[in-house]
């Protein structure tokens, strides 16, 4: 959780220096959701994020100097520069994308929970989604498919209480996700999202599940995002009050009391050095060459008219 805590802070400060550019979206403060349930799988299983993905990235075992040097734009990143922050790629890892439309991995994480299925050898397909993900039609249509194909997918909600800048009571009368999945015939748990613990049970409960071949899960993660929804995002929708309060339910917070000073004071030292290094990484690669601009992209017309 402390790697995943300093990396968003280093985003944070190259996008204040300009060298970190366009849209970025960090999850600070919900680092316990990524931690706790990756650490509930194995390496044959598939995952899928969402538009705050670098977090989910690190807990898979990602290298923070490729994730790093992605998000900077930089040839040796993940994707070559190509993807940025919102598009992250890590097949070594099972890390099969990440997508700046909302909800937009739901449907792919089906797809390879059915290849999953079909191979027999129990491994599950897990999607990470925010809470204004279930409010789309793909979003139904995926559990709808899901449960009636028996996929092996995980589907994990991190209800962080806003739609970008919408709060949950104001676009539903659903107070939980986990309540849509009843008339699907879905099995599903909510969790404290900010106790690691918490999600790694709930992750460990369902996973089972799915890999028993009594279909999909959904498990939703209470949490709450730190920043904005942006970075740069002024935040003027939600009262001081309530940051304050979740400030104080910050998972790292929640568990710095099951380890020793001395253990939370490394773990902290040994993460910084890690996106140091990641950071010295992403600064000397280069950017990537214009002439590559077209190469890994497909042309539709080519298989048409051959």
């Amino acid at each position: 959780m402390w790697l995943l805590r300093a990396f968003e802070e280093r985003v944070s400060e190259l996008v204040g220096t300009g060298e970190v550019s366009g849209l970025v979206h960090l999850s600070i403060g919900q680092e316990a959701v990524a931690v706790g349930v990756m650490d509930a799988l194995r390496a044959s299983d598939v995952v899928y994020s969402s538009h705050r993905a670098h977090g989910h990235f690190l807990a898979r075992g990602s290298d923070p100097g490729r994730v790093l040097a992605e998000v900077m734009g930089r040839r040796d990143g993940l994707c070559g520069g190509k993807g940025g922050s919102m598009h992250l790629v890590d097949r070594e890892h099972g890390l099969l994308g990440a997508s700046g439309v909302v909800g937009g991995t739901i449907p792919l994480a089906l797809g390879s929970a059915l290849v999953a299925r079909d191979a027999g050898r129990g491994d599950v397909a897990v999607v990470f989604f925010g809470d204004g993900a279930a409010q789309t039609g793909h979003f139904h249509e995926s559990l709808n498919l899901a449960s009636l194909w028996s996929l092996p997918v995980l589907l994990v909600c991190e209800n962080n209480g806003y739609a970008e800048f919408t709060p949950r009571s104001a676009h539903t009368k659903v107070a939980h996700v986990v309540g849509l999945a009843a008339p699907y015939r879905i099995a599903a748990r909510v969790v404290d999202g900010n106790d690691v613990l918490a999600v790694l049970d709930g992750a460990r409960e369902l996973v089972a599940v799915c890999r028993a071949g009594n279909g999909p899960a959904l498990l939703e993660c209470l949490t709450y995002r730190l920043r904005g929804h942006y970075e740069g995002d002024p935040a003027k929708y939600r009262e001081a009050t309530e940051l304050a309060e979740w400030r104080e339910k910050d998972p790292l917070l929640r568990f710095a009391p099951r380890v020793s000073a001395d253990e939370a004071v490394a773990a902290e030292r040994e993460a910084r050095a890690m996106v140091e290094r990641a950071t010295v990484f992403a600064r000397q690669s280069p950017f990537p060459d214009p002439r590559e601009l077209t190469t890994d992209v497909r042309d539709p017309l080519r298989n048409v008219n051959g």
